[in-house]
């Protein structure tokens, strides 16, 4: 049985071969139905559009029956334990999709207590899967991701996180991140960075955009106020005065083959300007596709136990 909870659990080679996977399901479609028959379940506690709706076209392309729970849906509001909830679930599915804004231990102590394979759709600190497909439209547009440079702008957010670890894990791929003061990530994620690269990673954070050094390949944003919860200092928008990815802010370090990433939803005009999330540089639409790839490469995997060509 596997499971993806978080990027930290991979080796280099099995991201590189969800990456490879997702990729190819990008170029080619689902070409076998490699999950036919098999029942996954999709619970998301918290609101989603992308994540939620790519989890079932990913599994019900490649065969599988899916079912939806909502916040309300599931006896663990009546007082259930999760891990009771796990073992009756587990007799019924042959996966179960997440989405919470709990810490990453409470998807562990669903997976522990049944033989149910659980995929992180999004916790408190990590979005595995939105690494995964961020990495798949960067390989898609520039064929490799060894030598490439992300800088990812704004809140050291789960999506961040998420970057960081599995920059951590490509080798030759450099990730900037370029964090107002206060608002980067973690500490002790930098220092599993440094662990899972091995001492190797090229992982850097900053808070000025003179701190950057070229070339940069792709400029990554995300919104700035992660689902939707609140920041405890009420003027928090000061601190990412000059954050906002617009084209004078490209112009400061792009190049010509500069591409721009989203991971949405966007706040237009607040981390992002129409010109730029619209504009010819931007992948953000693909790379939203390119979340149904991912998840379809990350529930084959986990559920067939099986490396199929990539």
């Amino acid at each position: 049985m596997r499971n993806l909870i978080s990027l930290t659990d991979l080796n280099s080679a099995e991201l590189e071969y969800l990456v490879a996977r997702a990729t190819r399901f990008g170029r080619e479609g689902a070409r076998a139905k490699s999950l036919a028959d098999r029942a996954v379940g999709i619970y998301f506690s918290k609101s989603s559009t992308r994540t939620r709706t790519s989890f079932w076209a990913g599994a019900t392309r490649l065969g599988a029956h899916t079912i939806a729970y909502g916040p309300d849906d599931l006896q663990l509001v009546t007082g259930e334990t999760l891990q009771d909830t796990a073992r009756v679930l587990s007799q019924y599915l042959d996966a179960l999709v997440v989405r919470t804004n709990d810490p990453i231990g409470e998807m562990r102590s669903l997976s522990e207590s049944a033989s149910l394979p659980v995929v992180n759709a999004l916790s408190e600190c990590e979005h595995p899967t939105q690494a995964i497909a961020d990495l798949t439209t960067i390989a898609e547009e520039f064929g490799s991701l060894a030598g490439r440079h992300v800088l990812c702008v704004g809140e050291g957010n789960s999506s961040a996180t998420a970057l960081s670890y599995a920059a951590a894990l490509t080798p030759g791929l450099r990730l900037t991140l370029l964090c107002p003061a206060g608002y980067g990530v973690p500490d002790h994620v930098l220092e599993t960075v440094e662990r899972l690269g091995a001492s190797r990673a090229h992982v850097t954070q900053c808070t000025g955009i003179d701190q950057v050094t070229g070339p940069v390949d792709a400029i990554y944003t995300s919104r700035w106020q992660t689902m939707g919860v609140r920041k405890k200092d009420a003027d928090w928008l000061k601190a990412f005065e000059g954050f906002r990815i617009d084209k004078e802010f490209v112009a400061k370090v792009a190049s010509s083959h500069t591409v721009f990433l989203h991971d949405l939803p966007a706040v237009r005009g607040q981390e992002v300007s129409d010109d730029v999330l619209d504009g010819a540089r931007s992948r953000a639409w693909r790379q939203a596709h390119h979340k149904m790839t991912a998840a379809m490469s990350v529930l084959e995997w986990c559920i067939t136990g099986t490396e199929h060509e990539r």
